[in-house]
């Protein structure tokens, strides 16, 4: 199977599991609604990376990245001029750039990005990948 597909199967599967989490009610729910989809959003985008730029020479560099990006908007999430504020006002707003800061967002955010880091090497060693 070429990485390219694999890649895209993953993203198969993480984007459903990531809302199904974020609108998930039951035991753990606050957890689950707030921290796991903070692992799993990171995931995404290490993913969806990997899919556009499919090296192994960036299997360090991209999922740094995407924490790094990660933390960033997090720190935004302090900020609330009225532009960033017109966008979280929407689904999809809410959905990339959050709506309020939390400090137990970073350590999540690290888990997600440790465990896509594994994924996509794992991928590459299951089915190849360019240098």
């Amino acid at each position: 199977m070429p990485l390219r597909l694999a890649l895209l199967l993953s993203l198969l599967v993480i984007t459903p599991s990531g809302f199904l989490a974020k609108f998930y009610s039951g035991p753990g729910q606050f957890w689950v609604n707030n921290h796991l989809v903070g692992v799993l959003y990171v995931i995404f985008w290490i993913l969806l990376a990997f899919f556009l730029w499919p090296r192994r020479k960036y299997l360090n560099r991209i999922p740094l990245g995407v924490l790094a990006a990660t933390c960033l908007l997090e720190v935004l999430q302090l900020w609330h001029p009225w532009p960033l504020e017109a966008v979280r006002g929407t689904f999809l707003g809410r959905t990339i750039l959050g709506t309020s800061f939390d400090w137990l967002d970073f350590p999540h955010y690290l888990a997600g990005a440790a465990l896509g880091r594994l994924w996509v090497g794992f991928l590459f060693r299951r089915v190849g990948g360019t240098g």
